[in-house]
């Protein structure tokens, strides 16, 4: 298995380009990994996240809470738009995720926050979520 907070951003990345409730707001090359401000909106971008080890068991599984944020860029749409995105985004990761190479024991959105842009055209949101991600060594 690749490292659990790609691995996690690559199944997340999967199931909203699955989704046409998201692709119809966000054009499918804008939702990716990343650190900035996006040059082109509306964009689904997220951040590299956290891992947090939990050694191996019996088996040689080894296990994971990894955490990350999706935020969420419009510009000139107004943070209403960035929260109906939001809201879509949410709607599609509902349920179990699909990971390669690992199993995912828990997902979930667990916060949606609507910063102020100091660029008063752009509107944001973030979306932390968190999952309990396996794989044997």
């Amino acid at each position: 298995m690749i490292e659990p907070t790609i691995a996690l951003q690559t199944a997340i990345r999967s199931r909203l380009l699955d989704r046409p409730a998201v692709t119809a707001l966000v054009q499918p090359d804008n939702i990716r990994a990343g650190s900035t401000r996006p040059d082109r909106t509306p964009a689904i971008i997220m951040s590299d996240g956290t891992t947090a080890l939990h050694g191996y068991d019996y088996t040689a599984q080894r296990a994971a809470w990894v955490n990350l944020d999706l935020h969420i860029w419009t510009l000139d749409q107004g943070q209403e738009a960035a929260k109906a995105i939001a809201f879509a985004v949410c709607q599609a990761l509902d349920g179990q995720l699909d990971l390669v190479g690992a199993h995912c024991d828990h997902f979930e959105v667990t916060r949606a926050v609507y910063p102020r842009d100091p660029d008063p055209r752009y509107g944001h949101g973030v979306l932390s979520v968190d999952a309990l991600i396996r794989w044997i060594v």
